[in-house]
């Protein structure tokens, strides 16, 4: 470690101060837990090492307000790649090719679900518009390694978002059993299960679990608009 990437390592803006105001005061009661997962972060940064997503995008999930939540995905980690993880579950920036398995397989089952044309675009800021919350329940990870970050402590933080709206009747996705941890904070009628889209794992039970239209049947029952996926 030389002293320029110490001192670049600390000019960058803590984590906590990234999370959007809607979320904070929500979540102020793990800010502790936030300040030690930023030290990892900067040691893990300090000897030469990247994070992914980059740092500005860790949070990007939460751009979506609380209050505008419908319905949640919950997802793993981000893919371990920098040119892919955008800090959103599931998603990929625009242009990237070749789609992650686990996100060809989502949309595999959306035509199948609802006769959506699977998109060649994996941005998928169209549902995050509609109130879909795409959260990992781990924010980072290595380049090339899933679960690196597994034991930072960011499971607390994601839980304690999940059931912000949990509690307010969003309804929630869980593919695998991971994700299906979380569905503790939400209504067990609001609450859609299945095996994870992971190309290990889509052939169990993800295929033919239509999720889409199952979310959208909930939505219309709370006399909600339908997510138009």
């Amino acid at each position: 470690m030389n002293g320029f990437q110490a001192w670049s390592s600390r000019m960058k803006p803590d984590l906590f101060s990234l999370i959007p105001n809607d979320w904070a005061r929500g979540l102020a009661s793990v800010s502790l837990d936030i300040a030690e997962i930023d030290e990892l972060i900067r040691q893990t940064e300090l000897v030469g090492a990247c994070v992914v997503p980059y740092r500005e995008k860790i949070f990007a999930a939460l751009s979506l307000k609380p209050e505008n939540v419908s319905v949640i995905v919950i997802g793993q980690d981000p893919y371990p790649n920098l040119a892919q993880a955008t800090g959103m579950a599931f998603a990929v920036g625009e242009g990237t090719q070749p789609l992650p398995g686990s996100l060809r397989n989502i949309f595999k089952e959306l035509e199948s679900d609802c006769g959506v044309k699977p998109a060649s675009n994996g941005n998928l800021q169209r549902w995050v518009d509609q109130g879909v919350f795409l959260l990992n329940q781990i924010l980072t990870t290595r380049p090339t390694q899933s679960l690196a970050h597994e034991n930072y402590g960011w499971q607390e933080f994601t839980a304690a978002s999940a059931k912000v709206v949990g509690e307010s009747g969003a309804i929630g996705i869980f593919w695998g059993s991971k994700a299906q941890h979380l569905a503790q904070y939400f209504d067990p009628e609001l609450s859609i299960f299945s095996p994870h889209p992971s190309p290990l794992s889509a052939y169990r039970g993800f295929f033919g679990s239509k999720p889409f239209s199952q979310a959208n049947a909930r939505l219309m029952q709370k006399g909600l608009p339908a997510i138009s996926w």
